[in-house]
């Protein structure tokens, strides 16, 4: 069984000379976007290390056939709302990134589609089914005013079983669970992973 990352107590929420607050707001959709509504679709395969707060990325560009590579520490808030924790990233060369694979960690894969003004997560096995939209903000007020994408079933910023960091150690039937709690049944394996018609 993986190791988590449990923080004593809630760090506080600075900006530093590298890492930058991150706000973000997430929401529970009950279908992929629909194809027209798309602009650019990535591949994300993100490891997080074990007993550690560090996430490595990797980004595959559809439509250029371009590859990034991340590795992220991510520092949680502690509290409820937009504003998450604070974020640094680190940009790899493929070769940086292939070494750091060799750390334990766990696993998770989606497709990301960029749609106006949100990316929206289309998870991959196990987590099959869910569909999060995600939206970032430079400051408190942009996403206290940001009106939920089309398609919207509930606003999840507060539920922390829909972040990365613990939804990469569920299992299928336990997100089902959480998703029956909303009134989502989602699809079968394989229907209704792409963006839509």
């Amino acid at each position: 069984m993986s190791e988590q990352y449990q923080p004593s107590s809630p760090e506080p929420v600075r900006a530093g000379k590298y890492a930058l607050v991150e706000r973000e707001r997430r929401f529970l959709l009950a279908a992929p976007p629909a194809v027209a509504a798309v602009t650019a679709t990535r591949r994300i395969t993100d490891r997080y290390l074990d007993g550690m707060r560090l996430r490595l990325r990797r980004v595959e560009h559809l439509e250029a056939g371009t590859w990034e590579f991340k590795l992220t520490q991510k520092v949680p808030a502690g509290g409820t709302g937009a504003v998450q924790g604070l974020i640094t990233n680190m940009y790899l060369t493929r070769a940086e990134y292939d070494r750091l694979t060799v750390l334990p960690a766990v696993e998770l894969s989606k497709t990301r589609y960029a749609a106006g003004s949100v990316g929206v997560d289309v998870f991959e096995p196990p987590l099959h089914g869910l569909v999060l939209a995600e939206a970032e903000f430079g400051t408190d007020e942009e996403a206290a005013s940001f009106r939920p994408p089309e398609g919207t079933v509930a606003e999840v910023t507060d539920d922390a079983r829909f972040t990365g960091g613990r939804l990469v150690r569920a299992e299928h039937r336990e997100l089902l669970g959480w998703l029956a709690e909303y009134g989502i049944t989602p699809p079968s394996e394989g229907a209704g992973g792409r963006a839509g018609s």
